[in-house]
């Protein structure tokens, strides 16, 4: 058997969506580092530092990003007049920079929000390793599950502090974003729990005559022609 690709639904946002919205979706530019760097400013200014706990506490779940990325999107965002920087001493330490949001800031990333086409996309390589489970070592796939558990109550951890900084005034919009997060961790890690055990059973393996093939691929064929149209 020869396989030209391998497709799965996770993968594919446009899937269901009207030929407009899917062509929208394709020519939108995704929201990036300095969008949500915008927004975090929209909260007041702020330090790299401080953005960088914002990503890890809000965004934890859904969109990823060090002070590898943040930096160099701070520095645009301060070259194209959208962010000012000032230079203040440190307690006891170097001197920080801190960012503030300026009125062409806020405009632009008030536009970014009424266009962006509201995608949700998965990357997982850990559903990509699980789709291939019978191709890994017992010990090798135990280790993945283990390690995508802690990986969820890390997140789960970093959401529920951020909850519970009683000084921080949430919006509705943060408050649903993070319960959004933990329904859909909670969710994953009791479904890895339950079914993992199945994933350690050898797979069952699909067998038949060539002639038995023929028949179903003839009866396939004979029900697609009743139905108006040829399988192909």
């Amino acid at each position: 058997m020869q396989v030209t690709g391998v497709t799965c639904p996770v993968y594919q946002p446009d899937i269901g969506l009207a030929p407009a919205f899917a062509r929208s979706v394709r020519e939108s530019r995704a929201v990036d580092v300095k969008d949500l760097c915008l927004g975090a400013l929209t909260y007041g200014e702020a330090t790299g530092y401080d953005i960088k706990k914002f990503f890890e506490s809000s965004f934890s779940h859904c969109f990823l990003a060090g002070y590898g990325s943040i930096y160099p999107a701070l520095a645009e965002l301060t070259a194209e007049k959208l962010v000012t920087t000032r230079t203040v001493p440190g307690q006891g330490g170097p001197s920080r920079k801190i960012y503030r949001l300026t009125d062409a800031g806020r405009k632009a990333f008030l536009t970014k929000l009424r266009e962006t086409v509201p995608q949700h996309k998965v990357k997982s390589e850990f559903l990509v390793l699980m789709h291939f489970a019978e191709h890994l070592p017992p010990a090798r796939l135990n280790a993945i599950l283990d390690q995508r558990l802690e990986d969820i109550e890390h997140q789960l951890s970093l959401i529920k502090a951020f909850e519970g900084r009683a000084a921080d005034p949430h919006s509705p919009g943060a408050r649903f974003v993070c319960g959004f997060g933990k329904a859909v961790m909670t969710a994953a890690s009791d479904y890895i729990h339950t079914h993992r055990a199945a994933l350690n059973r050898p797979a069952r393996r699909v067998t038949g005559s060539k002639k038995h093939v023929r028949a179903r691929t003839k009866h396939a064929q004979t029900a697609s022609r009743n139905r108006g149209y040829t399988n192909a």
